[in-house]
């Protein structure tokens, strides 16, 4: 478990796919972030075992659930990637609406960006967002990556913008 001042993050499991199901759903996700197929709660729960799980068991990192110690809400997630199409270990961070504008996505995410340096010794972090989510650009600016360069992502050739920080 990696903990900060107000949060507890911790590995994504089966057992968060209701919470999953809910986060992926909302308008804020399929917007910002784009359509994962998930209908149901099982579908879910296919999707935390084939794109978190399994990335965790193969590099040690992956999706953290971000739930506040004051009362166990589960808020949101915060990541650590491996993708294919792009150079980098890409951080992301995502919340439920009624918990955005609260300081905890750059709470959790300065957490796991120290978790990158150590104790997993990455050699840096990339994040990428689109050109219109002004709010993920100033979080992912805050954390101190910078923009690098306009990319194309995914099979929609997406224009996204691609940041980095070297460790």
């Amino acid at each position: 478990m990696i903990e900060t001042e107000r949060l507890r993050l911790t590995p994504m499991g089966l057992e968060d796919a209701p919470f999953v199901f809910e986060l992926l759903n909302t308008k804020e996700w399929l917007e910002n972030i784009g359509q994962r197929n998930v209908h149901s709660v099982e579908d879910a729960a296919k999707y935390i075992q084939d794109k978190m799980i399994d990335h965790y068991t193969i590099n040690g990192y992956g999706n953290y659930l971000m739930t506040r110690k004051s009362d166990n809400a589960k808020m949101g997630c915060i990541s650590l990637y491996n993708r294919e199409d792009v150079d980098g270990v890409d951080i992301g961070f995502a919340m439920l609406p009624e918990y955005m504008k609260m300081g905890y996505a750059y709470e959790g995410a300065q957490r796991i960006k120290e978790y990158a340096q150590h104790p997993l010794n990455l050699s840096g972090i990339t994040a990428f967002t689109s050109k219109t989510n002004v709010g993920s650009q100033r979080l992912i600016e805050k954390l101190g990556l910078e923009f690098k360069k306009t990319i194309l992502f995914g099979e929609e050739k997406e224009e996204l913008l691609f940041y980095e920080l070297l460790f």
